[in-house]
């Protein structure tokens, strides 16, 4: 079994890619399955496999601890690490090829404290990676794509595990396109853009933030996907399957 992570801000696209990846995997003859971690979502384009909120009800905790919204979600981001020999033994009876992990929507509760980074370390699979997406119409200008370029390599640091970047909403960005993939492959590009800012203290700072991140080996190549037209969703395939069978190539 080979386990993908989905993470990325709110509103990124995090669960429609996670629908659009299990379409892609049934369409290809493998048996892939979803799991759903985040235990305050209301609505999902898809029927998940596994569910969180089947083990952690939100509103109980609400009634129970007299908390708040805010102080229930954050306390249910906590138990999520609690119920994982639940799930774990659940995904083990389904014994998919693959399992989609639909991270939470507050990718910091999910990240930073400890109980994400304890369910990615002990939850059992073959290989892992993690998908971590970065909106397309946030990273439009180039102190935005620092912003989120650093976040980036804060998850990934944090949460240990081979990390795709991906570009959400490429179709909403279309003129735009050109100039965020070439931010994204050339320090050169993005410094250039920086300098143009209007705001030249958040440019400077911007500027030292992306040293650091490359000097440091921590920027990565970025893919830009549409969940609507699903134009990159075979590179993103490919890449996936380098990392998870470890080289050896799936063909589609």
């Amino acid at each position: 079994m080979k386990a993908i992570y989905i993470t990325g801000t709110a509103g990124s696209g995090k669960s429609l890619l996670t629908s659009n990846l299990l379409q892609w995997y049934i369409d290809h003859d493998n048996f892939p399955i979803t799991l759903n971690l985040d235990p305050a979502v209301s609505e999902l384009p898809y029927l998940p496999d596994v569910d969180i909120r089947d083990h952690i009800d939100i509103n109980n905790i609400i009634e129970t601890y007299g908390l708040g919204p805010n102080g229930a979600i954050i306390m249910s981001h906590d138990l999520i690490g609690t119920k994982i020999e639940d799930i774990q033994l659940e995904v083990d009876e389904l014994n998919p090829d693959y399992i989609l992990i639909d991270t939470p929507g507050q990718i910091e509760l999910f990240a930073y404290r400890s109980s994400g980074n304890y369910f990615i370390s002990n939850f059992q699979a073959d290989s892992k990676a993690s998908i971590f997406i970065m909106d397309g119409v946030l990273v439009s200008s180039p102190i935005n794509f620092v912003s989120l370029s650093l976040l980036s390599a804060s998850i990934n640091l944090r949460l240990k595990t081979s990390q795709i970047n991906v570009l959400s909403k490429r179709d909403l960005i279309i003129d735009n396109l050109e100039n965020i993939l070439d931010w994204a492959h050339s320090d050169t590009a993005l410094l250039e853009a920086l300098d143009k800012e209007n705001n030249q203290e958040f440019s400077l700072l911007s500027k030292d933030v992306i040293k650091i991140i490359s000097q440091n080996g921590l920027n990565q190549e970025l893919l830009a996907i549409s969940n609507l037209t699903l134009n990159g969703l075979i590179e993103l395939s490919a890449v996936l399957s380098r990392i998870l069978n470890q080289g050896e190539e799936i063909e589609y």
